[in-house]
């Protein structure tokens, strides 16, 4: 049996196409490579394979790449594949593949999630990104339009010199990246959103906790915790804080649970509701120096001032000489401009430093009380 021969530089097509299930050394040895990047919840991966500048015998190809090996335009493969012009695999060998697990927006046009064929028509000036539905075939060969997702344009760049092509996720943010193209010097990039990532977020949330995170109490608490930092889905998160609370469904009444259910009230502009909440989260039996210390901080970040300071002095009256008390004290007396009052309790707290952090920390405090300044608070 003959194999069929094609006469087409390595970029388009091996010497010999790959066999189905069998383990060869990848055809023209454009070796395979994938990338993956997670943006928040949701997973991006581009599969490809990774031809080289210089050929397997030495032939150096840099500035014969682009408009050269990889035409311009759409190009005619050959009386192999559909008999049409084509755009380029972006890659080697089998399809270059763009897979995504939720929707994204592409250069700010919607793509579904989904598993596609990427394919491009590079210009000297624009080039067209193409994602296919199709993405099981070898090359562009058998590409047709009519099976697109979607298509973006972009403007290339120079980029460093890259001996093997490769893709890279350039730049990254809580809900966006750039993926980016690299080859001999050139780059052509594409920004991949994710719109409503707290959708995302908060529906995979919902799923876990029906299945054995629900369990956890903690799991309900730190659900709806997500949803207070992220000012996000404040119903549902006081539906989550409530069940890390209900017994019923193992849920426990302690600081950390009353305090959670207390700040998506806050959120909400349910104040009184998240005041009286907290006050109970503070006399709870079980309630620790270090949880009403770090409440009080969270109230001086907040720049209430006069509350943390009564804060403070709660857990003194409470707790007396435990750690961290004194700090607590020595930021109040701060607050307040009395910086030898502050000063006398940071040595105090300086002695009880459980470690090398917190004993630096207050060692720099008590110095610039002892020079007469004031901490920021």
């Amino acid at each position: 049996m003959r194999l069929l021969q094609v006469s087409l530089p390595i970029i388009f097509v091996g010497a010999a196409l790959a066999q189905p299930g069998l383990t060869l050394p990848p055809s023209g040895n454009n070796q395979k490579a994938a990338v993956t990047q997670f943006i928040g919840p949701v997973q991006v991966t581009i599969e490809y394979s990774s031809p080289a500048v210089h050929t397997a015998n030495g032939t150096d190809r840099r500035g014969k790449i682009w408009g050269g090996l990889v035409p311009y335009g759409l190009a005619n493969l050959g009386t192999f594949g559909n008999g049409k012009p084509d755009p380029w695999r972006a890659g080697a060998n089998e399809n270059t593949v763009f897979t995504v697990s939720d929707a994204v927006q592409i250069e700010g046009q919607s793509l579904p999630a989904g598993r596609y064929g990427l394919h491009m028509i590079p210009q000297a000036d624009e080039w067209t990104i193409i994602f296919s539905k199709e993405s099981n075939a070898w090359g562009s060969f058998f590409y047709e339009d009519s099976a697109d997702a979607l298509r973006v344009k972009v403007k290339p760049h120079k980029n460093d010199y890259r001996e093997y092509l490769t893709y890279e996720f350039t730049s990254r943010k809580p809900d966006q990246a750039t993926a980016e193209l690299q080859w001999e010097d050139l780059g052509v990039g594409w920004t991949i959103k994710v719109p409503a990532i707290n959708e995302i977020y908060v529906s995979r949330l919902g799923q876990e906790l029906k299945g054995s995170a629900g369990f956890n109490y903690q799991a309900f608490q730190n659900a709806a915790q997500f949803c207070v930092q992220a000012n996000t889905h404040l119903d549902q998160a006081l539906a989550w804080a409530d069940m890390a609370i209900n017994p019923n469904f193992g849920g426990q009444t302690n600081f950390g649970t009353l305090s959670t259910k207390a700040q998506v009230l806050s959120k909400m502009n349910r104040t009184e509701e998240a005041d009286k909440l907290m006050e109970t989260a503070l006399h709870l039996p079980a309630t620790t120096p270090l949880e009403i210390h770090f409440y009080a901080r969270q109230l001086q970040a907040q720049k209430k001032y006069a509350e943390a300071v009564k804060v403070f002095q709660y857990n003194a009256q409470r707790f007396g000489d435990e750690w961290p008390v004194h700090v607590g004290l020595a930021r109040s007396y701060a607050t307040q401009g009395d910086i030898q009052k502050a000063l006398e309790h940071a040595k105090k707290a300086q002695i009880q430093a459980p470690d090398d952090l917190n004993r630096k920390s207050l060692e720099a405090m008590v110095k610039t009380f002892s020079e007469g300044k004031n901490i920021e608070q």
